[in-house]
């Protein structure tokens, strides 16, 4: 049997949507594989990781009905790497900013957590969650 895509995308709101999207591709190495933009506007965009899963984002808004009402740098993602020590290197290379650097768990990861320049927190590692 195949294992189904996975179905959970955390999601982000930017004041510069365009440059956190960059960030992300570049940093972290994220694709960008779908964006609409109305007006400057980003309504909506989608990031794959290479290993499943992404980030969906879209820019802020002044709407006081608006329907989800996240503050920029206000998520936390954890995100399944293999290579933990090189994507830290590429990612301190684009401006990230290093929280813990690479280290060994006690159960059995490697891990980095780092921020995005709008603050959001990014842990990286080889963990896969329990079986």
């Amino acid at each position: 049997m195949e294992t189904p895509p996975p179905t959970v995308w955390p999601t982000l709101r930017s004041s510069d949507p365009k440059s956190l999207m960059r960030f992300l591709v570049d940093a972290f190495g994220f694709t960008e594989t779908f964006v609409v933009e109305e007006g400057g506007h980003v309504a909506h965009a989608e990031l794959r990781w290479p290993l499943g899963g992404g980030v969906m984002l879209g820019s802020t808004s002044s709407d006081p009905d608006d329907s989800w009402p996240i503050a920029p740098g206000s998520a936390g993602c954890y995100v399944v790497c293999d290579d933990v020590d090189n994507l830290h290197r590429r990612a301190v290379d684009a401006g990230a900013v290093t929280l813990h650097p690479p280290h060994d768990t006690e159960y059995g990861s490697r891990e980095v957590s780092l921020t995005d320049p709008d603050g959001n927190r990014w842990s990286f590692g080889t963990y896969r969650g329990a079986p």
